[in-house]
């Protein structure tokens, strides 16, 4: 009996079933269950090109728990249950032939007893422990292969594993074009390891393997990924007497609300003498440098120049808009975009927490452990991870065409937002405690954005918004914002050393982005998105609606 399975579509999978399995008689070894793989995608004819498919592995026949006739289609699941089952038999008969051992051990004392000796000759005996030890040979030896079957087993799912992993990443490219992809920048690519033929030969000869390639020191900003709408500070912390000053993409601005009560950025530089305005004040709507008193206006312009002629001088200044309790700025040369996305949870969260910090690590390397949750029960065992068990498996479940989806087995939903956002929202029952294995069946909720603003190729901006849908009360508290604000700096620093680490290590030429596994979907995404836009491609990856001001 032959099991046919197309694992080209094996990533697809993580959502909805979606490739067959057709069962045969008469063909593989041993009366057991051969599953083929192919690395392709016109699926509609896949039954009619049998000589493209390459024997994955073999496995015995699980038996009844796994029925399968003659020209029947398994769904997805069911063909990887043949699988599962496997493992299960081998690990039963492992456990069989150790029962076997041990009782041939009791049959040996019971041999040597003393006792045993004043009723059988020394013939008699010799020729007990010569079969016992001969039946113990025998098991010995069915003990090592059953043993040897459970390790080929689990290399059998390691190399299931692997052609996903590629196809995972090979996924990600498949928007761009053929020159599109032979254009990929070094500094952020596909490397593959071996050949590029479109199908894997296992057992003959490993498939190739792809990373992705973010090594040395961070390059230059690309123009274009300055082509989007950021999110720079809340609301709450520009008072109309006050100023934010920020650095984004290498340059220097400060933010401040004009006479209309509108916020305006303008560059951080007096036009005099280079003096940075945030060191002054604003008055009346107005930015006031420090040095000899010059005054400007949310739109750059300079509106007052003491003990001297007033002259027609200007400083740059972005588009600037405020939406929601957060203002944004367009730090590009394009047009800005007419929309600006939503960062708001659903309707029921109270928003309880609204934290700024300036961290030293580019964004990129921040936004790959933001969208990370693999890491948690390893890294965050003092904070929000306490006591969490380590899963088998973790799995991140998403649209083939989507940058948001959710975690398997935590019941938490998280979504990257272009250009530098990442939503999530947690079910939860109490602190450390997740509940449910989705966050639909959990009753109470915690909502988390992060925005990573690229202040320059080492310094990321972190604006951090937490909102809860039950307990609005406690917003009220005192000192609770101070609570929080000490809790989501516990676990950023659980972080911080691991990606400054990384950061130290991809300066000095390693690749932080080496080995992708399969719970890496979201991240790998990320970094496809981000190297589109980089190279100016017109139709950007993984959303129909995703688009740069280019």
């Amino acid at each position: 009996m032959t099991t046919v399975a197309s694992l080209s579509l094996v990533p697809h999978l993580l959502i909805k079933p979606s490739f067959r399995c057709l069962s045969r008689k008469g063909v593989g070894r041993y009366g057991g269950i051969k599953v083929y793989a192919v690395l392709r995608d016109d699926s509609a004819d896949y039954l009619k090109d049998n000589h493209h498919w390459e024997a994955l592995f073999h496995v015995d026949d699980p038996g009844p728990r796994v029925p399968i006739e003659k020209g029947q289609y398994l769904e997805a699941k069911q063909a990887l249950d043949v699988v599962r089952f496997d493992i299960q038999y081998c690990d039963w008969r492992a456990r069989q032939d150790l029962l076997t051992i041990m009782v041939l051990h009791n049959k040996v004392v019971e041999v040597l007893n003393p006792l045993a000796r004043d009723f059988k000759s020394v013939g008699t005996l010799r020729k007990d422990l010569d079969g016992l030890q001969e039946e113990l040979a025998k098991a010995h030896n069915q003990l090592y292969l059953s043993e040897s079957r459970v390790s080929s087993a689990l290399d059998k799912l390691a190399q299931m594993e692997t052609v996903v992993n590629e196809r995972l990443l090979s996924d990600g490219s498949a928007f761009a074009n053929t020159a599109d992809c032979a254009s990929l920048d070094p500094s952020t690519s596909l490397d593959t390891t071996t050949s590029t033929s479109s199908t894997v030969r296992v057992g003959a000869k490993k498939p190739k393997r792809r990373s992705l390639n973010i090594s040395g020191p961070v390059k230059p900003y690309s123009a274009n990924l300055k082509n989007f709408w950021y999110p720079v500070a809340f609301s709450g912390d520009l008072k109309d007497d006050t100023m934010v000053p920020i650095d984004c993409f290498e340059e220097q601005w400060v933010i401040f609300r004009g006479k209309d009560k509108r916020p305006g950025c303008v560059q951080n530089t007096c036009a005099h003498r280079a003096c940075p305005l945030d060191l002054g004040s604003v008055n009346e709507g107005r930015i006031t440098c420090p040095y000899h008193g010059w005054e400007y206006s949310t739109d750059g312009k300079c509106e007052k120049m003491p003990s001297t002629k007033m002259l027609n001088v200007r400083i740059r200044a972005l588009p600037c808009f405020e939406q929601e309790g957060m203002v944004w700025i367009w730090p590009g040369d394009d047009t800005p975009t007419p929309t600006i996305p939503s960062l708001l949870p659903l309707s029921g969260f109270t928003i309880h927490a609204e934290i700024v910090m300036e961290l030293p690590v580019e964004h990129g390397l921040l936004l790959d452990n933001l969208l990370d949750l693999a890491h948690a029960p390893f890294t965050h065992t003092s904070t929000f991870a306490k006591g969490w068990s380590v899963p088998s498996f973790v799995k991140f479940l998403t649209p083939t065409s989507g940058l948001q989806g959710y975690w398997d087995p935590y019941p938490i939903d998280m979504e990257f937002r272009p250009p530098c956002m990442v939503l999530s929202t947690i079910g939860i029952s109490k602190p450390g405690k997740l509940e449910g294995k989705s966050t639909q069946q959990c009753a109470t909720h915690l909502h988390q954005l992060h925005v990573c603003l690229p202040s320059s190729t080492n310094k990321t901006r972190l604006l951090y918004r937490m909102s809860l849908d039950f307990a609005p009360w406690m917003k009220h508290m005192p000192f609770m914002h101070l609570l929080w604000s000490h809790f989501a700096e516990k676990v950023l620093n659980e972080d911080l050393r691991l990606v400054l680490g990384q950061q130290d290590r991809m300066n000095n030429g390693a690749n932080v982005w080496n080995w992708p596994v399969s719970y890496d979907k979201l991240g790998i995404r990320y970094r496809l998105w981000r190297d589109a836009v980089e190279r100016g491609v017109d139709r950007l990856p993984f959303s129909n609606e995703i688009e740069s001001g280019s």
